[in-house]
C-alpha cells in the first residue's frame, strides 16, 4: 500500500497548465516563497527576500513558451503544487517549484520532482534535468542532493535591482546550479 493510501489521502494529479490556471499558480507560486503565508512550510525565502517571487505575466510566459511546460499537481480537484519544465536540448531546466505550504514535509514534493523527471525523459529525451538555486538556502540544496542532485560550484548572480525577482535582505545572494544525470 502506497504512503498516500495509508494517510487515507487522495492520489495526485499531474496536467500541463492552461492560460486559466495562472491565477491560482501565480498565487500558489507566491505563498510558497514570500510573505508570512510561506512561513507555514520550510521552502520559504521570507528571511531572503521580500517583494514577488514572480506575477501572472511571468506565470503566463512559462504556460504560453512552446518550449516549457508548467506541470499542475492537484489532488481532489485542487491544485497543490507546480513545477517549470524547459526544454533545453539534451538537458531540461527545472524551476517555478512551489507546493502549498500547509503540505510541505509531506511527500508531495518529491512525487512532484519524480513525475518531473519522467516527464522531461519521456517528452523531450532529456538526459540531465538542472536548477538555479539560492546557494544561501542549505536546506533546500541538501534536499535536492538526497534526491540525486549535484551541486557544480557555477553560480549565477543574483539579479539585483530587478524587483521581478524580489528584494533581497542581503548583499550575497548567488544562485548555484544543480544537476540530476536522468536514466532511462
Amino acid at each position: 500500500m502506497s504512503d498516500t493510501a495509508q494517510r487515507g489521502e487522495l492520489p495526485l494529479t499531474f496536467r500541463h497548465a492552461t492560460e486559466a490556471d495562472i491565477p491560482v499558480l501565480t498565487e500558489l507560486v507566491e505563498s510558497a516563497y514570500r510573505g508570512e503565508a510561506s512561513r507555514a512550510g520550510w521552502t520559504t525565502e521570507a528571511d531572503l527576500l521580500d517583494g514577488r517571487r514572480t506575477d501572472p505575466e511571468g506565470v503566463a510566459a512559462v504556460v504560453r513558451d512552446p518550449k516549457s511546460i508548467m506541470l499542475v499537481v492537484e489532488r481532489d480537484g485542487a491544485v497543490i503544487a507546480c513545477c517549470q519544465l524547459e526544454h533545453r536540448g539534451q538537458e531540461a531546466y527545472f524551476g517555478m517549484f512551489a507546493v502549498s505550504p500547509r503540505l510541505q514535509g509531506g511527500g508531495v514534493g518529491r512525487a512532484v520532482l519524480a513525475e518531473a523527471e519522467r516527464t522531461v525523459r519521456a517528452e523531450w529525451g532529456a538526459k540531465q534535468m538542472q536548477m538555479q538555486v539560492i546557494r544561501q538556502r542549505e536546506d533546500l540544496i541538501a534536499w535536492y542532493e538526497r534526491r540525486g542532485y549535484t551541486r557544480t560550484g557555477e553560480l549565477s548572480p543574483f539579479p539585483y535591482g530587478d524587483e521581478r525577482f524580489g528584494i533581497p535582505q542581503r548583499t550575497d545572494l548567488a544562485f548555484e546550479l544543480l544537476v540530476k544525470p536522468l536514466s532511462e
